[in-house]
């Protein structure tokens, strides 16, 4: 479909917004007061997941992490153009991160000498944006203990096992307590389930509870087939989240370097099982269909949705008591119990399910939510298969300049392939996964989704209507913060 181009206005608008200097990292909520006016549309609260019909996909097994070893240098990684810039333009950046001369182009911070993202930027919004709030219940209404620690419950691949409660707990308690109903220290769990008799899938969310307490409603005990391979994934609100207690097949990252918000249990295996399936045609991965603006609909694998740091935490929801009490989120506890409010794990896998595929037309892959009587869900490994099946290349695949995969502020195979076998992505090949051809394909790539899908995005609800009124709003910081973040900067040739 046509769509409009970026006026002259709007495309000073970004330019400003991205030569800001990191020192300055503005919120989005600074982002909705410099966009024009007339592109924001008021938005009620957050849109829910619009149910769609159930169907099946496949998964790729991956080996064990390689050897430890620098997977790319530190520092700013150039790419080439970016949000509609002459790629031949005679643009380079300067030592302090800005364009010099007065040709056009796009500055995105100058040499970074913390490679690790700024801690204060991590929280309840996943991508960055905005602080940890001050909250009376972590720390002492100071800024809550953002590192927590989830003690996992004996057999939690199994089915008494997922249906009993994972604990909450500060990993330091000097550093103040962590409670799942601060929405800044909320952690989520979610399983998704195969039976490799049949290559059925289905999806059921753990409950998680505050150490020393009771869930306000008993968690549901699924029925599995004799048989199934049980895969966990882990998310977070806070900036690092540690398992404890009995970790079957569970990986937290490498030993003294846990991967931050990310974790999960029991992943080689299901993607394993899942592979098997589909090869005997037991399995059938659904096609991502055609968008709104006349592209394949976008997966969590796509360059022109991608972030910091992609493929990271969950679909999953919980209702809250007055009192901070939890249960499942399903339609017998929101009839039964007084609920407060639902908490949402701030996610790239939330994002595209319930808010750009929405926007787009597009359907995301979904199984029966045992959790919840059979409704179809999707999760984090069904958007995965989809991803592995369907994503043309170029393929966007966990870099070395991941926040979340370096060691001491520097990339490590180890961890990278850590991460990725636990999204069903294969090893790192050092001669194609570059920081640098990341960069290059997400500038490529990103602004111009971006431009492309602004008519419909602009009129969808933002998943923070107070820090941006629409989708468009909450895109393109989050794009923004990308580059940031992964110390990406374009910087241009002489002539």
């Amino acid at each position: 479909m046509a769509t409009a181009p970026l006026t002259d206005l709007e495309m000073k608008v970004v330019l400003v917004i991205l030569r800001t200097p990191r020192s300055l990292r503005w919120s989005l909520s600074a982002v909705a007061a410099a966009l024009p006016i007339a592109m924001m549309t008021p938005w009620q609260a957050q849109a829910g997941l619009t149910p769609v019909a159930p169907t099946n996909g496949p998964a790729l097994a991956n080996g064990p992490a390689s050897p430890n070893g620098p997977a790319s240098p530190n520092g700013p990684v150039p790419v080439e153009g970016a949000l509609g810039i002459d790629p031949d333009s005679e643009t380079q950046l300067d030592g302090e991160g800005q364009t010099g001369g007065d040709a056009p182009g796009l500055a995105i911070d100058g040499p970074n000498t913390n490679p690790e993202p700024d801690p204060a930027l991590k929280g309840r919004n996943n991508e960055r944006h905005r602080k940890l709030a001050a909250a009376l219940n972590g720390g002492g209404g100071k800024a809550p203990n953002p590192s927590c620690t989830l003690v996992v419950p004996a057999a939690p691949l199994t089915a008494q096992g997922l249906a009993t409660p994972y604990q909450l707990v500060a990993t330091n308690r000097r550093n103040g307590p962590c409670h799942e109903a601060n929405a800044n220290q909320s952690a989520f769990v979610e399983a998704t389930i195969i039976d490799p008799a049949t290559g059925a899938l289905a999806i059921y969310r753990p409950l998680v509870i505050d150490q020393g307490t009771q869930p306000a409603v008993p968690p549901v005990v699924p029925k599995l087939p004799a048989g199934s391979v049980v895969g966990l994934w882990f998310g977070f609100q806070g900036n690092t989240l540690t398992l404890r207690g009995a970790k079957d097949g569970c990986v937290n990252g490498l030993p003294g370097s846990p991967f931050g918000q990310f974790a999960y249990c029991g992943a080689v295996e299901f993607f394993r099982a899942a592979n098997a399936a589909i090869s005997a045609g037991r399995l059938t991965v659904p096609p991502v269909g055609m968008a709104r603006d006349g592209q394949p609909c976008p997966t969590t694998r796509d360059f022109g949705i991608v972030d910091q740091d992609q493929s990271d935490n969950l679909t999953t929801r919980y209702l809250v008591l007055p009192g901070g009490r939890t249960a499942q989120d399903n339609a017998a506890n929101v009839a039964a119990l007084p609920v407060r409010t639902v908490l949402k794990n701030a996610s790239d896998n939330g994002l595209l399910t319930g808010f750009i595929n929405p926007a787009l037309g597009c359907h995301p892959f979904t199984a029966p939510d045992l959790t919840a009587g059979g409704t179809p869900a999707p999760s984090l490994a069904l958007n995965e298969l989809q991803a592995a099946a369907s994503q043309a290349p170029p393929m966007a695949l966990v870099p070395p300049n991941d926040p979340m995969v370096k060691v001491n502020g520097k990339p490590s195979v180890a961890k990278i392939n850590l991460y990725r076998a636990g999204v069903d992505q294969p090893p790192l090949n050092p001669a194609v996964d570059t920081a640098k051809n990341y960069c290059r394909n997400l500038a490529s790539i990103a602004p111009a989704r971006l431009r492309l899908d602004r008519p419909l995005t602009v009129v969808a609800p933002s998943p923070d209507p107070a820090a941006a009124k629409n989708l468009f709003g909450f895109l393109l910081q989050r794009l923004k913060a990308t580059f940031t973040d992964l110390a990406c900067v374009p910087v241009r040739r002489k002539g």
